[in-house]
């Protein structure tokens, strides 16, 4: 069993490591979206950066590839401990992929994808923190924080007494708000930036 939890960790990771960004505009573009705007290889930047129907790729590959995690874990094990084991490891990967330098995103989508996963009312709680917190203020990053915060409190709502995967979801949660901190320091500034549907191409 323990040999099944680590196939489904090494392989959730090395899904995660498949980030939509910027396997996106390799691809598609020739360009690599950490050299524009932010400098991150996340779904905001690339909407920023390029825009266009390319934008829903990025999002596919992110959201597909944290549903199979989740389901991988399902497969091998069975668990729900282990469908959050792949969804903690395929957003570890997205941050820190190891085919592109470690260098990832923020994970905000893939862990959104993760909860709908897990559990589709945790997607609904989430959501509606991250779109009332981006529509009064158009800022993402700051949505993105308080959805994060709440998250490990979905699955403490929905997963009581497994203690394994609500400690998962926190972890998933401080990895994303650490993920912000640049963020957080420009909000804290004033300097953040707003949302826009404008984009450079």
């Amino acid at each position: 069993m323990a040999v099944r939890y680590l196939l489904v960790a090494v392989l959730a990771y090395l899904l995660g490591c498949c980030n939509g960004a910027i396997i996106t505009s390799k691809l598609f573009l020739n360009e690599d979206v950490r050299t524009h705007g932010s400098g991150n290889a996340g779904l905001t930047n690339f909407q920023r950066s390029y825009g266009g129907w390319l934008t829903l790729v990025v999002i596919g590959v992110d959201v597909v590839k944290a549903v199979l995690a989740c389901l991988l874990g399902r497969w091998l094990v069975g668990s729900d401990s282990a469908m959050m084991l792949g969804g903690m490891c395929v957003i570890i990967g997205h941050m820190f992929p190891v085919f592109f330098g470690f260098r990832g995103g923020k994970g905000i989508l893939s862990g959104a994808a993760v909860a709908a996963t897990m559990d589709w009312r945790i997607l609904a709680i989430i959501l509606v923190v991250f779109l009332v917190a981006v529509v009064s203020t158009r800022y993402v990053s700051l949505g993105s924080c308080l959805a994060a915060a709440v998250y490990p409190f979905g699955f403490l709502w929905r997963f009581w007494g497994d203690w394994a995967t609500v400690a998962m979801a926190a972890l998933v949660a401080a990895g994303a708000i650490f993920m912000h901190r640049a963020n957080i320091a420009r909000l804290l500034q004033g300097t953040e930036r707003k949302l826009s549907f404008h984009s450079k191409r």
